[in-house]
Formats: structure tokens, C-alpha cells, sequence
């Protein structure tokens, strides 16, 4: 008999990926098809939405096209988080850019709306600080500049969404919102699972313009639009990016929290909801596998890769070289906020600006490399702290993405947290996870099979350090307070 195998795709923020996983939960195959991003005016990030569909049907075309022995018989979609757009019902036609969920363009409205009175009421109902990284006010944003009435959206004719949803439909499915996915949108009752109607009169969107929600696992799709070979191959189970990578660590339990490390940073664990969660924590919806959601606690970083890619090409050297340099040098005291679009967890300031703190005449670029690798570690670690308030018994830290491939960052990042932090080296656990709910749903595997799963990890433990890093983190917060003031000028 021919091995069963799950195509997974993972549209993440730079790239679309592809991935073939046999029954032994190993990746056979895999493409990727880069992703570019606009920046319209100051702090406004945007894609096309068009892209990033043409991307999706060439990372499968290329995935397709290695050898591979195997009949697919199920696939999983995993995506880019809160980035929202309006396409047309009928057609699946984008009307707008993606914003991304980088874009800060409602910084103002964000602030036109908390001086109202109805941010603790958000934030009860959505689990989500008043943020321009969700899709609520990216979605008012759009509609008030290309249907201020509302009518088109009110008719149903135009659907508003996140990108999973527009994938979705583009693939002939339903009008529908994976549970995680809606639950970053800001619209849903994080409680109830199903959208608020009195946050959607905060924000101004009608009920009618949204998919409906429904859980991770289910049949979304038929895929034959994608690539001939796929026609028959149902969509089984789609998932948000990061709650992917959870699932993938096979961490199915409360107390074990991973942070997948890329552009940004997220710090995610599940809840039993027994404890009442640190305010800098978001609460969301892990996945729901038929059997109701799962709530975790999560922390959003937004620069981590970003900040060494930055300074990188400040300095006119690759990200690799940079890394390089930096674990070559110290950071003598120099302390690095990487604020460029504001801070996230747990301090969710958008009007926080980057600085760079402790410089002296001994500064060289090698200590900003150094310092701009400890921003990383120091982001996670006051996440970290904060999830510690939150969620009994967290004895390590799993680890993955791209930055957590350097050794020097796992082990500050352990000094820092006190604790041994576990990195995955297995590629691509945005799309493994969905790829083993998506074989759930085929029945490749059931749950006992899932945690019998290899998993290759390497364990990092300087937690005998964790005195020594004390000066370190006292720097770090001050030099974050200092972001934090009000700006003398504007800017």
C-alpha cells in the first residue's frame, strides 16, 4: 500500500511554504515561494492579497513537482495571524491590501476609541489590549474608506476577514474563520466563541460581512484549485501559524508554553482558565478540534528577527554575518528597545519609540549586534515573567523559528528566565502542526499516535547563570521605561 501523506501549507508573513509529512510525521518534500511587503507611508505595512494567493499555488506547484512515494490524502493550511483584508462574496476577489499585522496606521483611532471609555470592556470580551496589531480597527480602517456607509458590507456582498478565511473561499470553500484565527480578529467573544455584537458595534462591523466561525478540524475545501494533482484532496484542518508551532511540540497541556521566534516573537501555553491572567497576556483560542476551543495565554513580541535583519542593513551585512559578529562581541551595557511599530507584551504601548541606550566611545557595531541578540532574549523573558504570574508549574521553555537556531540567544535566554529553554530543530512546525490535525482528521493518526511522534529537540540549561544576568535585565527595564516616555518632540 502507498504511504498516506499530508500536504501542509504555511503562508506565513515573508513566504508561502510547503510541506509533504509522511506517516512517520517526517517532511518528504518541501518549497517555498518569498513574499514581499509595501510601505505606503510611515508605519503602514501592506501585501497583496493576489500575491499571496499565486504564492500558495507556487509553493505547492514547486513541493509537488520533487519525488515523492505516497498518496496525499489530506491537507492543512496554516497562516499569517490578524493581517486583514475585504473580498467580494460571489467571486473571492480581494478588494483590498492585506494590512499586515505589522501595520500601525490606527494608532490614532486606537486612541480616539480608549479615550471612550470601552477598552476594559474589549479586553474582557476579546481576551485582546486595544491593539493596531488586531484586525478590528484594520477592518474599520478599510470599510470607512471604501464603503463608509456600510451598505456593501451590511448586504453581505463584501466579506471582511483574515487571510484564512479569504484562502478559503478562494479554494470554492465556505465563508468561514477558523476558531484561533477569529479569536485575533478582536471581534469574537473569547468566552462564547462566536462574534460580539457589542464589539462589533464598537468597531463598526456588520454582522454580515463575516465567515462564520467554526472549529480547526472539519472539511473546508476541496485543494484541486491549487494544482491538478490535489483535485479530491480535502482541506482538513487550518490553523493560526504560532498555535500550529504549539501543536506541533505536541504541547497539548497547560504549563508548557513555546515561543516561536521570527519577524516577531510569540509566548503561547494553554490555560485550564483556573488562574486569572497577567494583564500584559492576551487570552485566545489555541484550536478547537471538534470538542470546543482550547484557551491559551499568549505574549506578542513584534520585533525579534527583525531587529538583527535591521541592524544588519544598517551596516550593510547579511543577518547570518551579523549573528555572527554578535556572538564574537558583548554588548558592554548597550541596550537595544527594538520599538520600531511600538512595544507589544506585556506592555502594549504604540506610542513607545525605539532607542538605543548605554552607548560610550568603547561602543563598536559588535556590541550593538550583541545588544540587538539580547533584545530578543530580554522580550521573551518579560513575557516569560508574565505567563509565570499566570500559569502554574512552567519548567522550560520549548523552543523554535529562526532565531532560536543561535546557540548564544538559548543560552542568555536561559540565563535570563532561569530556567532550561528546549529548542525543536525540526523545520517548519508552523506547518507540521497543522499537518498532524490535518492527519487527525484523515485518521493517519490518532492522539496517542501524535505524541509518540519524533521530535528533535536539544536542551540548553544556563540557569546557573541567572545571577549574573540580574544587572542585565535591571538594564533592560530601564532602558524600556525610557521608551516609554512621551516623545519631547513629535516625531
Amino acid at each position: 500500500m502507498k504511504s498516506e501523506l499530508i500536504l501542509a501549507i504555511d503562508q506565513g508573513t515573508s513566504a508561502t511554504k510547503c510541506v509533504l509529512v509522511d506517516p512517520q510525521g517526517k517532511i518528504v518534500a518541501k518549497a517555498s515561494a518569498p513574499l514581499g511587503e509595501r510601505y505606503p507611508h510611515n508605519g503602514w505595512v501592506e501585501q497583496d492579497a493576489e500575491e499571496i494567493w499565486q504564492s500558495v499555488r507556487s509553493a505547492v506547484a514547486q513541493c509537488l513537482e520533487q519525488p515523492y512515494e505516497g498518496k496525499i490524502v489530506a491537507a492543512g493550511l496554516s497562516t499569517q495571524r490578524e493581517s486583514a483584508l475585504i473580498w467580494e462574496r460571489a467571486t473571492s476577489r480581494a478588494i483590498t491590501p492585506l494590512l499586515s499585522w505589522q501595520d500601525q496606521r490606527t494608532v490614532g483611532l486606537r486612541e480616539r476609541l480608549a479615550a471612550t471609555g470601552v477598552e476594559p470592556m474589549i479586553r474582557e470580551r476579546s481576551g485582546l489590549p486595544l491593539d493596531p496589531m488586531f484586525s478590528a480597527l484594520k477592518l474599520n480602517w478599510l470599510l470607512d474608506e471604501i464603503n463608509p456607509d456600510r451598505t456593501r458590507a451590511s448586504s453581505g456582498e463584501w466579506c471582511v476577514g483574515t487571510i484564512d478565511a479569504f484562502l478559503v473561499s478562494r479554494l470554492g470553500g465556505r465563508q468561514v474563520a477558523e476558531a484561533g484565527n477569529a479569536s485575533r480578529t478582536q471581534l469574537m467573544n473569547v468566552h462564547t466563541g462566536e462574534w460580539d455584537d457589542e464589539l462589533l458595534a464598537v468597531f463598526g462591523i456588520p454582522r454580515q460581512s463575516l465567515p462564520q466561525i467554526v472549529p480547526s478540524l472539519g472539511d473546508f475545501a476541496d485543494t484541486g484549485k491549487l494544482h491538478p494533482a490535489l483535485e479530491g484532496v480535502p482541506l482538513k484542518a487550518v490553523m493560526a501559524d504560532s498555535h500550529s508551532a504549539l501543536f506541533a511540540h505536541g504541547a497539548y497541556e497547560p504549563g508548557q508554553v513555546k515561543a516561536t521566534m521570527g519577524t516577531g516573537s510569540s509566548i503561547m501555553g494553554l490555560t485550564d482558565g483556573k488562574s486569572k491572567a497577567h494583564p500584559g497576556l492576551c487570552l485566545t483560542i489555541a484550536w478547537d478540534c471538534g470538542r470546543g476551543p482550547q484557551q491559551a495565554l499568549e505574549g506578542n513580541v513584534r520585533a525579534a528577527g527583525a531587529t538583527l535583519r535591521w541592524l544588519a542593513g544598517v551596516f550593510g551585512i547579511t543577518s547570518d554575518e551579523a549573528a555572527s559578529l554578535a556572538a564574537q562581541s558583548d554588548s558592554r551595557g548597550v541596550c537595544l528597545v527594538p520599538a520600531f511599530n511600538g512595544l507589544g507584551a506585556p506592555w502594549w504601548d504604540a506610542r513607545a519609540q525605539g532607542l538605543i541606550s548605554g552607548l560610550t566611545l568603547g561602543t563598536d557595531k559588535g556590541a550593538l549586534f550583541a545588544a540587538a541578540v539580547e533584545s530578543i532574549a530580554h522580550q521573551v523573558a518579560d513575557v516569560v515573567e508574565a505567563m509565570d504570574a499566570s500559569v502554574d508549574g512552567i519548567q522550560r521553555l520549548l523552543l523554535d523559528g529562526g532565531p532560536s537556531r543561535n546557540a548564544d540567544l538559548r543560552a542568555t535566554l536561559s540565563s535570563y528566565i532561569a530556567r532550561p529553554v528546549v529548542h525543536c530543530s525540526d523545520a517548519e512546525l508552523s506547518a507540521l502542526g497543522v499537518a498532524h490535525l490535518a492527519g487527525v482528521g484523515a485518521g493517519v493518526w490518532d492522539w496517542n499516535a501524535l505524541r509518540r511522534l519524533p521530535r528533535t529537540q536539544q536542551t540548553t540549561d544556563a540557569s546557573d547563570r541567572a545571577g549574573a544576568a540580574v544587572p542585565a535585565r535591571q538594564r533592560w527595564a530601564h532602558a524600556v521605561a525610557q521608551s516609554r516616555l512621551p516623545p519631547a518632540c513629535p516625531r
